[in-house]
Formats: C-alpha cells, structure tokens, sequence
C-alpha cells in the first residue's frame, strides 16, 4: 500500500502492519477502538487510555524522548507518531529502520484525515470510516446551537509559569468553536507565552485552564481568580479539547455540560 502521511511523505507498506508502536496518546486510544488489539506492540508512558493497555502494553518512553533500541527489538513495523508531539531526531532516528506515518492535525478535518489514513494503513478502513460518521453526527448536533455560542471570547491556558495559551492555528482552536467559544488568541500562533497585561489586552470575558499538559487545579483557579476578578474563570478537560481520534465522539456532549455549568454558576 502506498499512501501520504500528513506532512506529504510517502508511507509504503508491502504487508498489512502487525506490529505497531503508538507514540501518541491521542492515536493509541483510537488504535484500541479500532480493534488494533494484538497489532499494537508497544505505547508511550502517556498513553493512559485505555487504561488495559497502560497496564499492559510495553512502554517506550515518553512522546518526547522515546526508547530506539526498544522499538527496534521489537521488530516494529509502523510507527504512528506527529509532527507536534514527538521530536525530529526521534523520528529521523526512528526512520531509518522502520516506517513511520506522522499526523500533523491543527483542524477538525485533519483529524478526520487521520483517522481516515490510520484505517487504511492498518486495515481497519471500515471501522475507521464508521468512526469518522459517529463524530461527524455528534458534531452536527453541536452545530445547531453553534451560532447562539461563539459571543463568548475566552483564551484556553495550557501552562503556568509562564501562562501559554492556545493560538488561533491549533486544533484546541478549533475545537473551542464548537464548545461555545471564540479564541481571544486567534491572531496568535501555536502556543506563546503571555503576561498578565497580555491576557488583558486579549481581552477575554472567559478563562479556560486546561487539564493538561499543565494540570490546573482549584489552586490555580484561586490565584487566577485574584488575578482577574472581573472575568469568568473554569477548569476544562484537556483531554477532550486536544486529544484527536476516537475521544472526539464524547467532546461533544462535554461541551453542552460545559455550557450549562458556565450558564448556571455566573
């Protein structure tokens, strides 16, 4: 099989893949759902869903620094990596003995893409086209109340000391949309680092701090809300704002609880 990956490479396999490492937490849950049960050889240290392969699937390091000589003895196959999440000298080191498909996924569509690219690569096409529909009806629903939402400006916090926020060019940007809310940062990129008279000037009348990577707790809430006592400030669940494959399907109603939980206690 010859297909391109989502930076435009050329992936070719000659067999169907059957020893697979994921090296990316998102991607290693959508794996499982696929029913990649026996394929999937090995993850990484932060792939905690689903929680019988945390358990009991080999661990290969972390996304950012991951064990070659592991992989290798594994007599992998394919390699699910992105382009975000892991490094490129793990991935230049890893290509030189196995192959690699890497996602790169700043919209919603690029995660259709790849759901879509990561069934024919493994081939489980059928139920990844199924998966792609299930999504596609949770977020059709999502938009029919869409529209009444997007009044409400927030920035989306993923680190603390310093604040990083989420930029108008990421998938979190994306997914805001459809959670109710219009980036304050659109004009900004990736992920910079902002000041406390940054964040004023982006003016948000909403504070979303993140679950991960940074975990905010009621702490960081505390000192947030001192800090910027005339705007509304929650914690979110980081995992369904930035984690793209089979988690999408259950954003969607986390975000009409979101809504409700923001409507009832402001």
């Amino acid at each position: 099989m010859i297909l391109l990956d989502q930076l435009h490479r050329e992936i070719y396999t000659e067999k169907i893949p059957n020893r697979i490492i994921s090296i990316v937490p998102s991607i290693t849950e959508l794996l499982f759902d696929l029913g990649l049960r026996e394929e999937v050889v090995g993850i990484t240290k932060f792939c905690v869903h689903p929680k019988i392969w945390f358990r009991n699937k080999i661990r290969v390091g972390g996304t950012k620094k991951i064990n070659l000589d592991l992989i290798k003895s594994l007599s992998t196959d394919l390699v699910i990596a992105n382009k975000e999440e892991n490094t490129q000298s793990d991935i230049d080191a890893l290509l030189k003995f196995t192959t690699v498909y890497i996602s790169d996924i700043k919209t919603i569509d690029d995660a259709f893409k790849m759901i879509s690219d990561v069934g024919k690569i493994t081939n489980k096409k059928i139920a990844a086209e199924k998966l792609i529909v299930e999504i596609k009806a949770e977020y059709q629903k999502t938009e029919i109340r869409q529209n009444q939402l997007l009044t409400k400006k927030a920035l989306y916090f993923i680190w603390r000391e310093p604040y990083m926020i989420a930029g108008g060019d990421t998938f979190i940007s994306d997914m805001m949309k459809y959670a109710g809310f219009e980036n304050a940062a659109m004009q900004l990129s990736r992920y910079p680092s902002v000041s406390i008279d940054e964040i004023e000037q982006l003016n948000p009348s909403i504070l979303l701090l993140s679950s991960e990577p940074f975990p905010f707790k009621e702490k960081q809430l505390n000192e947030m809300f001192k800090l910027f006592p005339n705007k509304k400030i929650i914690l979110v669940d980081g995992e369904l704002f930035s984690w793209y494959g089979s988690r999408m399907k259950l954003s969607t109603a986390y975000f009409r609880t979101l809504q409700q939980q923001l409507e009832n206690n402001f």
